[in-house]
């Protein structure tokens, strides 16, 4: 609706503009010029990351953590994921009965996150505890998230800077960009947003797809007789249910979108979740097809923020359904067990996906 009516809207409540249409969001996305990035000026770790900067430093820390983040360094993830994935499921498999979210689609990133980062994995309840809070699924405790993952992260970064690992805080420490490193601030920066948009976005993702699996039970018959569809399936996955809804700008200039001036200094969220449904950009938008093609969804964003880690995302996703719908036979939805959305602003989710199933 809004896409046809009031494609670019103010809301006098919040003072922030919206956009709906797939162009408008991919430009405010992509136009840095137009739109910054830096929402917020704070002393807190995520407002020096790498998502809430604009170039020329952006085009730095990007190039810094890349080299940590390198198609090879992920690839070489692919037997501990499996591996992984095969641990959690032999936990539940013999009930025949499982919630994908808390036994599978959570502990999964967090637990390959913690690995890459070098983190002990009897801390990961706080990696999940801290992450909820950050994105709003949760509410803080007394102390905010921030400062009890700054103190955690500088604590290991000490460490790492004494005895470099084989892991990802060891490769930052290290790399460098025309002479330049990361920043403490940035190093602790990058740590939470890899900890949080690595945990909450890739736990959505496994989630969502069950949902659309459960809203078109043929694919699951598709995908078994034809496993190489999965990687489509899962780029329809990330469009028709996008684990990202928006992402937030600042106007910084007076800009015109469509028959709309939004005047510098004011806010801008971009709809995601819209956009993958713009009917202009894909036909048939409100139906779920593995085999759409092109689909040039905006879920990873778009342009120099276009997300760093969208290949681990999407391998944690390929190697867990792939694994789950090998081991597991006539999966569905229990539905006795009604379904509560994520209370996470950005996210779109549920909290809770009981599956029933016969397994191996």
């Amino acid at each position: 609706m809004m896409r046809e009516s009031t494609p670019v809207y103010f809301n006098s409540r919040n003072k922030m503009w919206s956009v709906f249409r797939y162009l408008d969001v991919q430009r405010v996305l992509s136009d840095h010029t137009s739109f910054s990035s830096q929402i917020i000026d704070s002393n807190q770790p995520l407002d020096a990351s790498i998502v809430n900067t604009d170039p020329p430093r952006h085009r730095q820390l990007r190039s810094l953590a890349s080299q940590a983040f390198t198609p090879r360094a992920i690839a070489q993830l692919t037997p501990r994921i499996s591996e992984i994935v095969h641990q959690l499921l032999d936990h539940v498999v013999s009930r025949g009965r499982m919630d994908v979210i808390d036994d599978l689609s959570y502990p999964l990133p967090v637990m390959v996150i913690a690995e890459m980062l070098g983190v002990p994995l009897a801390d990961r309840e706080r990696f999940k505890r801290w992450s909820d809070q950050v994105v709003g699924a949760t509410s803080s405790s007394a102390q905010d998230p921030q400062e009890e993952m700054s103190e955690y992260f500088l604590w290991m970064i000490e460490q790492r800077r004494r005895e470099p690992r084989d892991d990802l805080i060891s490769a930052l420490l290290a790399a460098q960009d025309e002479g330049q490193r990361l920043s403490v601030q940035e190093l602790l920066g990058f740590c939470i947003i890899l900890l949080v948009a690595g945990n909450e976005t890739t736990t959505h993702l496994i989630g969502n797809a069950f949902l659309c699996f459960d809203e078109y039970p043929e694919v699951v018959e598709q995908l078994l007789a034809e496993p190489a569809l999965l990687a489509d399936a899962i780029e329809e996955v990330l469009r028709y249910r996008s684990p990202l809804k928006m992402m937030f700008r600042a106007a910084n200039m007076d800009t015109q979108i469509g028959d709309q001036v939004i005047p510098a200094g004011q806010g801008v969220m971009a709809w995601i979740g819209s956009a993958n449904r713009d009917e202009a950009q894909f036909p048939d938008a409100e139906t779920f097809d593995i085999r759409r093609s092109p689909n040039r969804h905006l879920a990873f964003g778009y342009g120099i923020h276009f997300c760093l880690g969208a290949p681990l995302a999407r391998l944690e996703a390929k190697i867990a359904l792939g694994i789950m719908l090998e081991r597991l036979q006539e999966i569905q939805r229990d539905r006795d067990v009604p379904l509560e959305a994520s209370e996470a602003f950005i996210l779109h989710g549920v909290k809770h996906l009981p599956i029933v199933f016969n397994g191996n």
